[in-house]
This record gives structure tokens, C-alpha cells and sequence, in this order.
């Protein structure tokens, strides 16, 4: 497959369309991560469909001395990779493609949702986010969007934009991808030196410590579901030796701090350690949140749930999420 470099709508728009089009937003420095949302995008579209991927610096997602000017632009490289992953086009747009009028006067507001972690820690960055990506829609006309999961916050305003403004395409959300040491891969980590890499593994350690705390928890409430703590059940399992077990079971799921506080408190742990770090790592934000709207959730929360952070490691922000299920709905405790 040769990969074309578009620079202009007009040229993309000509472009004969036979199947669907899913479109991957990126803005270049493209790794394993991008390809792996240009492969998932190319099984979306199918033979039959086309896989277009943008490459665009959004100068509204920079606050000031954020590295608007230092962030990587390495379009050949970017277009092998493209290439390689199943891309029939790579649209790179000037400035003045995607804001026409200079820097634009109307713009998206990301609301409350957009106010929170990443927005207060960013004034302004989810309002540029939403409004680039609005515009390079638009721009690319596509039937699907393709983002990745790492970027929780972002995926979800944009989620919530596509639905609360009728833009009439599906958006897909693509799992994490990571280093083998586990850390998230992002186009930031290039400026880590091998001390500061060793400091920033903390982001993605925390998040497992959190979670191992999280299917530990549980496996214990699962347990104690199954072993009701009923007399007459705790007799019946005393007769063939069980009732210890049972009794077990339910002290300790009695004895458990809520979920959400205990999974909170096993990452934080492991970041309060980071911090001691030579080089340290300076936490942003430890969160534990429903990912409709990314407010902290309360211990008696059960459903779908976002454990996020964000921290510097030298002059370099990262961020890092994984996604939590807690019990069952309905279920009894």
C-alpha cells in the first residue's frame, strides 16, 4: 500500500469513497501506539474502505510554557510508519487550512467535565482539544474516529461533543498501549533521560498497585456472596469443614475500607515513594473517577471507573489511566 500526503479538504474531499472512512487524529511523533489505532482503524474500514490519519500541532491544546515549540514534527517518519500500519492517506494540514480566519474567535466550550483534573491542571487545553477535533472532522468527513483510551478525559469530552452536538459519527476508543516495562507509550517520553524513564514508571506501577488492591477486594467480596453468613449455611459448612472459611470470608469483606479508598490509597503509596526519587516525581493528580463525567467516585460506587494520574518527571508531563470495574449493580453486599 502506498501511503498519499494530502494537504488541503478540497483534495481530500475529491477522493473517490467506496466503503467507510475512519479517521485517526494524531499530532505527529507517531509510535506503536498510533499504529496500533491506524491497524484497528484499517479492520473498521475494511478492503473496501479508507483509513485517513491526521497529523496536525493544534496550537490551541498549548497553554503558556507548555512545548508548543519543542513538540516533535517528524512528518516523513510519521508517514512510514502510516504507511506500514495500513494508512491510504496522511492529511497534514497547515494552520491556515484548519482555522481559515486566523486564530479562531468561536470555539467549543468542554463545560464542567473539562474543568476537572486534566482542566484545572490545564486551563483552556479541552476548550482547543474539542474545537481542533470539531474542525478536523468536519474537515475529513469521516463515518468513524478513532482515539486512544490513555488520553481518558479527552476521549470522553469527545464522546460526549459528538453526542451532544448530533455530529452523526461513531467514535472508538482504543486500549492503552505500553512500553514492556509498562509505561504508556507517548510521544513526551522521548524527552525522559534513563533516570527520569526510571522515576515515571511509578505512573504505571501505581496504577497496577491499584488494581491488583481493586481484584483483591473483589475476590473477597465474590467470596463472601457465595458463602452466605446465615446460620443455617454456616452449620451446613461446618459439617464438612468450611465454616472457618465462610466466617473468613465475611470478616474480611466486613472488615475491608471502602474500594475506591483502598484502591486510591495502594497507588498512592507507590507515588509517595516516587516522590523520594532521584530525580522525584511531582504528582499532579491521583483520581479515582466515573468516567461520564470525571468526579470522584464514592466507596458505595459500583460500575465502570477511571483510576487516572498525572505527574512531571524532570521538565516532562505524563499522564496514565486504567479502567476499574467495582461489583456488580444490583448485586448484594
Amino acid at each position: 500500500m502506498t501511503t498519499t500526503v494530502l494537504r488541503t479538504a478540497d483534495e481530500l474531499h475529491a477522493r473517490t469513497r467506496t466503503g467507510r472512512r475512519a479517521v485517526v487524529m494524531t499530532m505527529g511523533a507517531l509510535h506503536e501506539g498510533h499504529a496500533t489505532l491506524i491497524r484497528t482503524a484499517r479492520g473498521i474500514a475494511g478492503a473496501d474502505g479508507e483509513v485517513v490519519v491526521t497529523v496536525f500541532v493544534n496550537p490551541l491544546q498549548f497553554g503558556a510554557g507548555e512545548d508548543l515549540d519543542r513538540y516533535p514534527r517528524t512528518l516523513d517518519a510519521d508517514v512510514k510508519l502510516a504507511e506500514l500500519s495500513g494508512a491510504d492517506v496522511v492529511f497534514a494540514p497547515s494552520t491556515d487550512e484548519v482555522y481559515p480566519g486566523g486564530e479562531p474567535q468561536v470555539r467549543i466550550s468542554a463545560g464542567p467535565m473539562g474543568e476537572r483534573l486534566e482542566g484545572a491542571s490545564r486551563p483552556g487545553h479541552f476548550d482547543g482539544m474539542l474545537t481542533v477535533v470539531a474542525n478536523l472532522l468536519h474537515l475529513t468527513r469521516p463515518d468513524v474516529a478513532l482515539y486512544g483510551q490513555k488520553d481518558a478525559q479527552q476521549l470522553a469530552l469527545i464522546r460526549r461533543m459528538v453526542r451532544d452536538l448530533n455530529f452523526g459519527i461513531e467514535i472508538v476508543g482504543v486500549p492503552t498501549v505500553r512500553e514492556e516495562d509498562g509505561l504508556a507509550l507517548s510521544s513526551r517520553n522521548r524527552y525522559l533521560s534513563p533516570a527520569e524513564r526510571r522515576t515515571a514508571l511509578s505512573l504505571s506501577r501505581a496504577l497496577f498497585a491499584g488494581s491488583d488492591r481493586h481484584a483483591a477486594q473483589e475476590a473477597l467480596r465474590a467470596r463472601a456472596r457465595e458463602v452466605p453468613a446465615t446460620h443455617a449455611r454456616a452449620e451446613a459448612l461446618s459439617a464438612i469443614g468450611e465454616s472457618r472459611a465462610a466466617a473468613d470470608a465475611h470478616a474480611v469483606a466486613k472488615a475491608l475500607p471502602g474500594a475506591p479508598s483502598a484502591v486510591r490509597a495502594a497507588a498512592r503509596l507507590v507515588l509517595d515513594d516516587a516522590a523520594r526519587l532521584s530525580p522525584p516525581l511531582k504528582l499532579d493528580y491521583l483520581a479515582l473517577v466515573d468516567p461520564s463525567d470525571f468526579t470522584e467516585i464514592e466507596d458505595d460506587f459500583t460500575g465502570e471507573a477511571v483510576l487516572a494520574v498525572a505527574a512531571r518527571v524532570g521538565t516532562t508531563r505524563l499522564i496514565d489511566n486504567i479502567p476499574l470495574t467495582f461489583g456488580t449493580p444490583g448485586a448484594a453486599s
